[in-house]
Formats: C-alpha cells, structure tokens, sequence
C-alpha cells in the first residue's frame, strides 16, 4: 500500500492524474462509492464466501468526503478528505467507513488500454 495526499500529486497534462503511482497510461475502470455510516467494503467477496478482496493489478481509493481507515491485510490505516491510497497486486482490502463521518470515495484502476466507452466504433 501506498498513501499519498492530493496535494502531493505534480501538475501534468498528459496521461492520467495518479501516473506516477498507478501503472498504465489510461485510467480504464473505476467509480464512485457512497459507503453507508460503519459500512465495511468488499465483505465476504472471496471464493466460497470468505473474507478477502484482491486484484492482479494496482487500485487508487481517492477520498473525497468523510473518514474511516482502510485495511490492508488486517491492519488499519487511517483515511480522510485529500488521502489517496494505491492497493498493490495481491494486497487483501477493505474501507472501512466512520460511522459518524462516512466516506466518499473516487476508485480508479489503471492500465494501457481505455475504458470501453472510450474505444473507437
């Protein structure tokens, strides 16, 4: 895992905004989430029903609103507004949301193709 703040990212016209961090020179899926108050991300998403979310490739967690901590592997890191969290291949992960304080967040994987509504007809 890799934590960063919004101000960090360097000014760029080209590519994508998170390129120094997320592989791939388009962003090509991705979304925003409103997490309910206490809501925990990707539980029981694993083979059979067990506990575990992972990917082969790299995912951005931008968070635009709220609080709460975002676990990888079993440990808690804490979040908020300008925090930008880079999941590494294979890292098991959750976002867990305040629940006084839930979060909204921009999530983003990158790669060298586009999105499929951006492909050529």
């Amino acid at each position: 895992m890799k934590k960063l703040r919004i101000s960090e990212l360097p000014d760029t016209t080209k590519g994508h905004f998170l390129g120094a961090w997320l592989p791939g020179a388009n962003l090509t899926t991705g979304g925003l989430a409103f997490a309910k108050p206490g809501e925990r991300s990707h539980t029981n998403d694993g083979p059979d029903g067990r506990d575990y979310h992972v990917h082969t490739d790299c995912e951005a967690f931008v968070i635009l609103q709220g609080t709460g901590t975002m676990q990888i592997n079993g440990e808690h890191h804490p979040v908020t507004v300008g925090d930008i969290i880079i999941v590494e291949p294979g890292e098991d992960h959750h976002l867990n949301s305040n629940a006084n304080d839930p979060v909204v967040t921009l999530w983003l994987h990158g790669g060298d193709h586009r999105h499929k509504n951006q492909q050529p007809s």
